[in-house]
């Protein structure tokens, strides 16, 4: 009869191999295991980078972004302006469609701020319209413009009718540069939305370049131009208002002066 040896190990030695063991397999179980790295809250906000919503597809007036066409107020021969001449501006995103484009921004004010740069022009009158979906006018005002070509802003006030969450406004900015002359204008759209509990509860623990980062990632355009504005004011290093406008394709006019203007 054949007989096998079979070595017995020593209970210290047994449990010398079961911690060694049970090691190498956390060991393996770590390596197949994804980690999700938490970025700092600098990696977060270096740079707004705006998330512009999808375009809706039941606009029927999709706008311009930019006025003038082939002549500004500044251009009394008629001809046209060159590529390096900087033109009434509405400081919005704008969708690119093959035969349009429509100039959409979302806001969760009731009395919004809109933007313009405005180029050099003097002696001219202006006004802003607010119109409802149906084209019926809820507000409208004339602009004292200073003649300081600039980026200026133009709040809705307190006494005009609040907007209304869910709907959408069109807006007109026009320039009056002689009798003789059409107005050079811009148009588009704002919406209203409502703010949710989630980012309004970050907002109210952000520092004030965090808002801009916040409001921009969450595609609220005017909130978060009006905070990249404040931020220019108080931190005039930060080059995130002239990021905010590259993100939209105002190249040209992302290091223009915010000049005084309007009521």
């Amino acid at each position: 009869m054949n007989y096998v040896s079979v070595a017995v190990a020593s209970p210290r030695r047994s449990l010398q191999i079961s911690i060694k063991l049970a090691l190498a397999i956390a060991l393996v179980s770590l390596s197949f295991t994804p980690v999700q790295a938490q970025p700092s809250k600098s990696e977060i906000f270096t740079s707004p980078i705006f998330n512009a919503p999808p375009p809706p597809g039941d606009i029927k007036a999709p706008g311009n972004r930019v006025g003038g066409g082939k002549r500004g107020c500044g251009n009394t021969n008629n001809q046209p302006t060159t590529s390096k001449e900087k033109q009434l501006t509405a400081l919005v995103p704008v969708y690119q469609f093959p035969n349009e484009e429509l100039v959409l921004g979302l806001t969760t004010s009731s009395h919004p701020t809109f933007w313009f740069y405005v180029p050099d022009v003097t002696k001219v009158s202006a006004d802003f319209v607010l119109q409802n979906e149906d084209g019926e006018t809820i507000y409208q005002t004339p602009v004292s413009l200073s003649g300081t070509p600039g980026i200026v802003s133009l709040s809705l006030p307190s006494t005009a009718s609040s907007l209304k969450i869910g709907k959408r406004y069109h807006w007109y900015f026009n320039i009056y540069c002689n009798q003789e002359q059409s107005p050079v204008f811009v148009n588009g759209w704002i919406k209203r939305i409502e703010l949710n509990p989630v980012l309004k509860s970050q907002l109210e623990k952000a520092t004030p370049r965090q808002r801009v980062a916040l409001y921009a990632t969450s595609g609220i355009w005017y909130e978060s131009l009006i905070a990249s504005a404040e931020l220019r004011r108080i931190e005039p290093k930060h080059a995130d208002w002239a990021r905010m406008l590259q993100a939209v394709g105002l190249n040209n006019i992302a290091l223009e002066p915010i000049v005084d203007c309007c009521r």
